[in-house]
């Protein structure tokens, strides 16, 4: 349920820690669970950005116990619980629920082409076999298929059905979705395309979910605190902000790339390594490099404030 129709949430897709013989590293856990928490972010882990279809259910289990581990009583954490078998999905969120989550995201299975039939009875079944609310993952990218307008709509009225995050580059399907959205009390969106996330947040969406989350989050914070406050100009001059750090470890790769350069980044935060779980890897040490001095140049150049001292 939507407690204020004004307050904005800034909510992270943490990224999948990992040590060198790419067991969950911890005290990373930690050191980014805190950060997040203390710029008002809300840790989503197990999640595109957190390698998730490339980790086993043993690790999965280890970081979703880890990361209630790291979570203040006051406050939210949200699990990803996709996977290609329902059995696995269901079985996941009742381990969440009795862990203390009360809400779960899943994508579409991604290996057969569904219909919209298809689609539509795998949320439904899903919402009627686990405890937890559930948010709908929209992200064409990863799963090949985007979830109908209509269809979503059309779930949105189940109870256990309570938001959407939409990941899809699409400002035709993002307007239309606040026109049937933003104005609903018991059904949340949230921008998962972070280059809309001012965008968005100022015609009606609920809250954002950007990848550069993981280390500037109080950009993220500041940027929510200035369209509940009606300051759409510093909404817009954080947004080029998030944009310019994007466009660091985004531009010219691949999604697997950019989860690489991803960590790059926080590693020089000391948040975590840069460890990848196979199939990814790291790239080499020229495109490290390159990536860390136009980093710094950045934030020196804009004066980006991370506020991460007390942190590492």
């Amino acid at each position: 349920m939507k407690e204020n129709q004004k307050k904005k949430e800034t909510i992270v897709p943490v990224v999948a820690p990992l040590n060198k013989d790419l067991s969950l590293d911890r005290e990373a856990v930690a050191k980014i669970f805190s950060y997040l928490y203390s710029n008002n972010a809300i840790p989503f882990i197990l999640g595109t950005t957190g390698e998730s279809a490339s980790l086993s259910n043993n690790f999965k289990e280890e970081y979703l116990r880890v990361g209630v581990e790291n979570k203040p009583a006051d406050k939210k954490l949200y699990v990803g619980v996709s996977s290609n078998i329902l059995e696995d999905s269901v079985s996941f969120s009742h381990l969440a629920y009795d862990l203390g989550i009360d809400a779960v995201a899943a994508t579409l299975p991604t290996y057969y082409k569904l219909s919209d039939a298809q689609i539509g009875k795998y949320f439904l079944q899903l919402a009627e076999e686990i405890p937890n609310d559930l948010v709908v993952y929209n992200i064409p990218a990863t799963t090949h298929m985007s979830i109908p307008l209509e269809l979503l709509d059309e779930l949105s009225y189940h109870p256990k059905i309570v938001g959407t995050k939409d990941s899809e580059r699409s400002v035709e399907r993002l307007d239309k979705s606040l026109a049937l959205w933003k104005d609903r009390d018991d059904f949340k969106h949230y921008m998962g395309w972070a280059a809309q996330s001012a965008y968005a947040m100022i015609n009606g969406s609920d809250g954002i979910i950007p990848s550069s989350g993981n280390f500037a989050p109080a950009i993220y914070n500041e940027m929510c605190i200035a369209v509940e406050n009606g300051d759409n100009e510093l909404a817009y001059i954080l947004q080029k902000q998030s944009d310019d750090l994007g466009a660091l470890y985004q531009s010219n790769k691949s999604l697997g790339e950019s989860l690489w350069g991803l960590k790059v980044l926080m590693r020089e935060l000391s948040l975590c390594d840069s460890h990848m779980m196979p199939p990814l890897h790291e790239l080499g040490k020229t495109e490290e490099t390159k990536l860390i001095e136009a980093f710094h140049n950045l934030i020196n150049k804009e004066n980006i404030k991370l506020n991460i001292a007390s942190h590492v």
